[in-house]
């Protein structure tokens, strides 16, 4: 069975991006597995239709002053009619991920931001299942998890440098696992799903 996963975010200087791109290439390394990258910079058609035929959405945006930035929120101010219209996106699986300049820049109040959203949507949430990394005195910051995050991937990313210097390859690493969390949990759901009403149909 094929599973459909869409990463949707916004980036403003391509950090983001970079951290998107990883999610939907760890997602893409579960067999039958279809990962799709799909910007929020411009909310049409396509868009609208790519999401709605997903069977899990990952969304992305970076920390802008504590919260999710202009762009994202003006995609989620503009799904109130896919909420309205029978909640189209319920029992769609989902999840998060964020990046900011600082170590912290209270990149968690973005994910809870974005789980609630989900939430809202009747969507099912999965978080990252990867031990934090670098809280011990041999550990450093190529660990996996570095940022220790667990409601969603998080990345930091120097003020400084462009997107292809970074984020890090552990933050990169970080987001694949998170993509590959996801994908793996949609077979799950998706095989569950299918089960549940072949039962259905024979009682």
């Amino acid at each position: 069975m094929q599973a459909r996963v869409v990463v949707a975010y916004h980036s403003g200087y391509g950090h983001t991006g970079k951290q998107a791109e990883a999610v939907a290439t760890g997602a893409g390394k579960v067999p039958d597995t279809e990962a799709t990258l799909v910007s929020l910079a411009e909310l049409n058609d396509e868009l609208w239709e790519t999401l709605q035929g997903a069977d899990a959405i990952i969304f992305g945006s970076p920390t802008y002053m504590g919260g999710t930035s202009a762009a994202f929120r003006a995609f989620v101010e503009a799904t109130t009619e896919v909420w309205g219209d029978g909640m189209r996106w319920k029992d769609k699986i989902a999840a998060g991920f964020t990046n900011s300049g600082n170590m912290a820049g209270d990149k968690l109040h973005s994910l809870v931001n974005i789980a609630l959203f989900a939430a809202q949507h009747g969507m099912i949430w999965v978080g990252l299942a990867e031990y934090g990394g670098w809280n011990t005195s041999t550990g450093g910051p190529e660990d996996l998890n570095r940022l220790g995050s667990w409601l969603g991937a998080m990345s930091q990313s120097n003020n400084d440098q462009p997107a292809d210097v970074t984020p890090g390859e552990s933050d990169l690493r970080t987001a694949e696992a998170l993509g590959r969390r996801v994908a793996e949990i949609t077979h799950v759901h998706l095989r569950g799903r299918d089960v549940r009403a072949r039962e259905l149909a024979s009682a």
